[in-house]
């Protein structure tokens, strides 16, 4: 981008996420907040586009498979010049195209999703057909931790060291929380790192709260060695509103006046 850093930006994201989920009465801001500090980096200093053709061929490809918590993604494309703010302000009204799921009628959007355990099946592919039309663009998966529960997901973590999918990089939200607890008590995802080791990934644990720490990660994906790379990026729900941090009621709970006015007073203080 060039306009601002990407700490600037992640500030600015994580108000216009509150404001678009309380206005709304919407859900998931917990897991919203928890990928906001990923989102800036890779939209700020990593990922090739072009917001005035967003379609362009050689661009990256981004899928969000946490489409549930697209408020801070749809701020991301609205502050990165996708849409108008003006558009973004009728998200979840009856009637708008920003749906309270990830939709590809979006600018920038490339899959509708919220179904967990599918993006990284079509990111695959994505990557697959790029290799095998010798395209240079990457394909960014960003999933929830909670979604490694799906089958889909370990069949596509088989699947692409097979095919050296060099090109596919995907970042593990690993907030712990999931919808109806923490992830080990759900299902419990550890040793996670060894997991994908043992299935060929190159596997990379960062703080995805730290913006060095992410982008050079990303930045390490660029050295192909036939292996996909996973980030997996230790986060906290809520990061940003001392009150939502680490707590499960946020997965779902929309903020009432006295919680919204406390959180945005902590979030305008630190823009």
């Amino acid at each position: 981008m060039g306009e601002m850093t990407s700490i600037e930006l992640a500030k600015k994201i994580r108000y216009k996420t509150l404001q678009l989920v309380y206005e709304a009465k919407a859900s998931h801001i917990g897991g919203a907040l928890s990928m906001t500090d990923i989102l800036a980096v890779l939209y700020n200093d990593i990922l090739v586009y072009d917001q005035s053709d967003p379609t362009f061929e050689s661009r990256d490809r981004f899928l969000l498979s946490k489409g549930h918590a697209c408020t801070s993604f749809y701020a991301t494309l609205a502050y990165c010049g996708f849409f108008s703010f003006n558009e973004l302000n009728s998200y979840a009204q009856n009637g708008s195209q920003f749906l309270s799921h990830a939709s590809h009628k979006i600018p920038g959007v490339e899959l509708s999703t919220g179904s967990l355990g599918h993006a990284l099946p079509v990111g695959c592919g994505m990557a697959l057909a790029a290799k095998l039309k010798n395209e240079k663009h990457r394909i960014f998966v960003l999933l929830s931790d909670g979604e490694l529960d799906e089958g889909s997901n370990w069949e596509s973590f088989l699947f692409a060291p097979q095919h050296q999918l060099d090109n596919l990089i995907v970042v593990v939200d690993y907030n712990k929380i999931q919808s109806f607890g923490f992830t080990n008590e759900v299902i419990n995802l550890e040793p996670l790192s060894e997991k994908f080791q043992a299935f060929n990934w190159n596997t990379i644990i960062i703080d995805g709260h730290d913006h060095q720490q992410i982008k050079q990660a990303l930045q390490r994906s660029k050295n192909r060695n036939t292996r996909p790379t996973i980030i997996i990026a230790n986060t906290i729900k809520g990061k940003g509103i001392d009150f939502m941090e680490n707590k499960l009621l946020w997965h779902y709970k929309s903020p009432n006046n006295e919680e919204y006015e406390k959180g945005i007073n902590q979030l305008s203080n630190k823009i």
